[in-house]
């Protein structure tokens, strides 16, 4: 029988009420992660709803955190280079890393310039240098957002990326926006200590309502992320839980 997968939802007044949520989620990760080790890996995703975590990580938090003890990750990118103004990396360079102290060898992008197949393969040889060889490398926090058709990171419905056993990062093509990416693949996301989704919008609501309330998140590759041996943690505002019922959206923060 399958193992119970730890969750734990967390419904927001507002997007800069979730974002700060995330932000203190964040340090008392990496505080308590460096009580043991010498080191945190973190996992980062594009969208607006995260533009304001960063904001808010390059400002109040600028100092509030040991960043040259964060390793940073991407959960997936845009296949173009990182000053392209669709790139995931470039959204958290402006906002975020240029406002902290951080070594240069800390940030681990995506390069998204290469050829879609030849980036999936450099980002893949980044994360076993740095896990050390390890299978599935283990993040201690991934941030994730849904979109509007339940994807999560580069992972699309009915997409053969969801199938992927063995590779950690493959090239995906998005017909709908006509463009090439790289993602992280499930077993990576599901390897992690903590997977956050971070949601806002009223667009959402369906889905965040099928994956938490009806028992229909098999159907969606956000609902598809579920920690072997870690936890989910659903930050969500008012609007995108609009449609949860009373017992789960009792669970205000």
């Amino acid at each position: 029988m399958e193992a119970a997968i730890e969750q734990e939802i967390r419904i927001l007044p507002d997007t800069l009420s979730l974002a700060r949520a995330a932000a203190e989620m964040l340090r008392e990760e990496i505080a308590g992660v460096l009580v043991a080790r010498d080191r945190v890996a973190v996992a980062l995703s594009g969208g607006a709803t995260p533009r304001l975590l960063f904001r808010l990580l390059g400002a109040e938090y600028r100092d509030r955190i040991r960043w040259g003890s964060v390793h940073l990750f991407w959960a997936d990118e845009r296949a173009v280079p990182p000053d392209h103004e669709q790139s995931n990396f470039r959204t958290v360079s402006e906002e975020f890393i240029s406002k902290i102290t951080m070594p240069p060898g800390n940030v681990h992008r995506i390069p998204g310039e290469l050829a879609p197949e030849r980036a999936a393969a450099a980002y893949e040889a980044d994360l076993q240098r740095y896990f050390g060889g390890a299978r599935l490398p283990e993040f201690d926090l991934i941030f994730l957002g849904v979109g509007e058709d339940g994807h999560t990171a580069s992972l699309f419905p009915a997409a053969a990326a969801l199938a992927e056993k063995e590779r950690l990062a493959v090239a995906v093509y998005h017909p709908a926006t006509a463009n090439w990416r790289v993602t992280l693949t499930l077993p990576v996301l599901n390897n992690a200590s903590r997977a956050a989704f971070l949601v806002s919008g009223r667009s959402k609501v369906q889905i965040v309502r099928a994956i938490l309330a009806e028992g229909r998140g098999d159907r969606y590759p956000a609902g598809l992320v579920k920690p072997r041996r870690g936890t989910v943690v659903w930050l969500l505002d008012r609007e995108a839980a609009a449609g949860l019922p009373p017992k789960i959206s009792a669970a205000k923060s």
